[in-house]
């Protein structure tokens, strides 16, 4: 039965996740990694015989997860990298691909070399670009879509709808990373995608203490469904009992962490916008935003703690920027409570990011401190 209570609700009650044994309003860690058979040599839990996922931590988080996406099925993996490389496993020998260009270099590296093992042919194309980008979908009819919206470091906006209506009719599938917008955000099932993919290491944990990937679906019986659900047990691709329960437990907060970002990165961008010292400011919730419209209209609530500034100049005034700050963390990754700057030129100077880029994560202190900060920052600059 389809649970139509709000997102706030489900992760804040842990979509009901008790512990019955003790009667705890928190589920217990199970840490065992075997499980017992009675006399007659029948499991004592059937659903129960050898850890890998046969855990009731990781069911318990993915059952939230799978209520906050409106998904047919979800299933954890123990980094947003190994989710990936799930979805792309399920592929066979010599098929094709379409692949957003400019999204997380960690992934196009990957996909790149994964795709020259295996023979399959791989095309990346600006998913933005909606007409270009379909109409690529028609004329190469690629087996899997990959967008990540909003894509990370620029924050462009893929029209969701759009793109899957093109996938289906070239018979293909389309994975959504909604990493960025969270379920809290973003739906991408309910606007037409087959999967959608998260770091869960990024805002669904929160509290940078967690490695963790998640996979859900729009239909549980489908072929590639199954085909991931079997690799993931026999290769081992879980995510550990504790893990688990520590990313339930930062669920509980989420739609108010995400909620908080997001009110924080708006307020932070309007701002930045307007400094005589910043060159461009990369947000969607921005009306100047290319794609602000259409990122209104996919998005419920809010648009994310994630944007990317340019600061005037090049890579010694961004730098400098950078290490005046004293509330943002100089650190990669984003989605934590506390506050993140990058300066990505330095991380990927290969994939032709401006060198006066800054990444900044915006996490839930309070919004005037972290504009003082930015503030103080920009002044010496």
């Amino acid at each position: 039965m389809a649970n139509h209570q709000k997102p706030a609700t489900i992760a804040a009650q842990a979509a009901g996740q008790t512990d019955q044994t003790t009667g705890g309003v928190t589920p217990a860690i199970h840490p065992a990694t075997t499980f017992l058979r009675d006399e007659n040599y029948d499991l004592v839990a059937p659903q129960n015989t050898y850890l890998r996922d046969q855990n009731e931590n990781a069911r318990a988080a993915e059952d939230v997860l799978k209520q906050l996406e409106n998904a047919a099925d979800t299933l954890l993996f123990p980094s947003g990298m190994a989710a990936i490389a799930a979805m792309f496993r399920s592929l066979p020998n010599r098929a094709t691909v379409l692949v957003q260009s400019g999204i997380y270099w960690g992934a196009t590296k990957w996909i790149r070399d994964f795709c020259a093992r295996r023979e399959i042919t791989l095309h990346e194309a600006d998913a933005s670009e909606t007409d270009a980008f379909t109409a690529q979908i028609s004329a190469q009819k690629p087996d899997l879509v990959m967008i990540e919206t909003p894509s990370n470091p620029w924050l462009k906006i893929s029209d969701i709808t759009a793109i899957a209506t093109a996938t289906h009719a070239a018979n293909g599938l389309l994975m959504v990373d909604s990493t960025a917008a969270t379920p809290v955000l973003s739906r991408p099932l309910d606007l037409g995608a087959d999967v959608v993919m998260h770091s869960a290491t990024k805002a669904i944990n929160g509290h940078s203490d967690v490695l963790a990937g998640v996979l859900s679906c729009a239909d549980a019986e489908a072929d590639f469904w199954r085909t991931i659900q079997t690799d993931r047990h026999d290769a081992g691709a879980v995510i550990g009992p504790f893990e688990a329960w520590l990313l339930l437990r930062g669920m509980r907060t989420l739609t108010l962490r995400v909620e908080r970002m997001s009110q924080s990165a708006l307020t932070l961008a309007e701002k930045l916008e307007t400094h005589p010292k910043v060159e461009r400011v990369f947000y969607p919730g921005l009306p100047s935003h290319p794609a602000h419209e259409l990122a209104k209209s996919q998005m419920n609530g809010g648009f994310g703690g994630l944007l990317s500034v340019c600061v005037k100049g090049g890579a010694r005034e961004a730098l400098a920027v950078a290490g005046k700050l004293s509330l943002f963390h100089r650190a990669t990754s984003l989605g934590g409570v506390e506050s993140l700057v990058e300066h990505r030129h330095t991380i990927e100077p290969h994939t032709g990011i401006p060198e006066n880029l800054l990444r900044l994560s915006v996490g839930i202190e309070d919004v005037g401190d972290l504009w003082a900060d930015l503030e103080n920052a920009l002044a010496q600059v």
